[in-house]
């Protein structure tokens, strides 16, 4: 198995923490039409949208692109809640420059609101690094 590539090694990480407002909820309702939502609850493409912050510009960082991805929400994140996003590097496919990551989302007692896994693309990774 493959423990790095392209400067990544399995098990590397990131994370960030942010807290949304309710103004932020009602600007993301008027762009999207996206009502189907508790009041004071953050959508989940917010929350995917901390997870992309992570991978574009921490790890794997600059150049990645972002192919796919699957979330399941258990728990619901609530407006004015610090949200931990972090995203863990869980396997390579060299061949194909691709880096799977495991990502999850938690609000400040430690419950899970969003889990699952990111397929991102890294073959000019090091270049938009220099």
């Amino acid at each position: 198995m493959t423990t790095t590539h392209k400067g990544l090694t399995i098990g590397q990480s990131a994370s960030s923490a942010r807290v949304f407002t309710a103004d932020e909820i009602q600007t993301y309702s008027a762009l999207t039409g996206d009502t189907a939502f508790d009041e004071g609850c953050i959508p989940g493409p917010m929350l995917g949208g901390m997870i992309s912050d992570l991978l574009g510009t921490q790890v794997p960082g600059r150049g990645t692109m972002w192919l796919k991805q699957h979330y399941e929400f258990p728990a619901p994140a609530r407006v004015g809640e610090a949200i931990t996003a972090t995203v863990e590097i869980s396997r390579f496919r060299p061949e194909k420059d691709l880096v799977y990551l495991s990502v999850q989302c938690v609000n400040p007692n430690g419950q899970v609101v969003c889990q699952g896994e990111s397929l991102v693309f890294v073959a000019d990774l090091e270049s938009a690094r220099s």
